[in-house]
């Protein structure tokens, strides 16, 4: 290991819609209409992002920035329980995306959506984003299926089934005050619950539990109030903040 540490300056950070951590998704994609933008000043990054914009989806390296508790960085552990083994199982940290990691750095496979340039700044469009709103954004690398895209690869204790999503339903006040949020469906509001919930945001060690239990999280403006009974979601309540 080298005697002289690399110190990176993050060149912009993120908006996001997910204000907390519980319910981001835990991979990129999982959630496709999880949006959120990235902020980078115009200078230099007015001519940095040149072509980029020919691309469909980037790679965007970041920092988990809220691994900090009272001003103190979480220690990481040489091993991890993924939430996908059910918590039973511990697998080594490098093995893992967990975000308690050696160097808290992140990566992320995101849609682009769209390029803006303001007078002050240029703003990436990105949607099926797991990034935690204010997230430090070290690095954008645009995503080259054929380099990228590895069919055989093998997928280790993480197999490649699909995950048993949970079904969802809405109360008549949540399909409400859905309706007065996003009366046109632009925001893609009730799409977006439904898949932030329906994979099960709740820790490992919770989801042994058969009570019926209460749960929220933030979402953009708003909290969103469910409960999960015999392996189904009822979202009764969506109040903005």
């Amino acid at each position: 290991m080298s005697d002289h540490p690399f110190v990176f300056e993050p060149i912009g950070r993120v908006e996001s819609c997910f204000k907390e951590k519980f319910g981001i998704p835990r991979q990129s994609g999982l959630a496709p209409h999880a949006s959120a933008r990235i902020h980078l000043p115009l200078t230099p990054f007015r001519d940095a992002i040149s072509g980029l914009e020919e691309f469909s989806h980037l790679w965007v390296v970041f920092i988990f920035h809220a691994n900090r508790e009272n001003a103190v960085e979480i220690r990481w552990k040489p091993r991890v329980r993924p939430p996908r083994l059910g918590g039973s199982r511990k697998v080594g940290v490098l093995a893992s995306r967990s975000p308690h990691r050696p160097n808290p750095i992140g990566l992320s496979a995101v849609k682009l959506e769209r390029v803006e340039t303001t007078r002050t700044e240029v703003i990436l469009h990105i949607s099926g984003a797991d990034l935690l709103d204010g997230t430090p954004v070290l690095d954008i690398k645009p995503y080259i299926p054929y380099a990228d895209s590895i069919p055989r690869a093998r997928s280790g204790w993480a197999k490649s089934e699909k995950q048993q999503l949970l079904q969802v339903s809405f109360s008549a006040a949540a399909n409400a005050q859905l309706k007065m949020l996003d009366p046109r469906g632009t925001r893609h509001l009730r799409a977006l619950v439904r898949e932030l919930i329906a994979q099960d945001p709740r820790p490992a060690f919770q989801r042994s539990e058969r009570k019926s239990q209460q749960y929220a999280f933030r979402l953009c403006e708003l909290d969103v109030h469910w409960s999960l009974e015999g392996g189904k979601v009822h979202v009764f309540d969506l109040r903005s903040r």
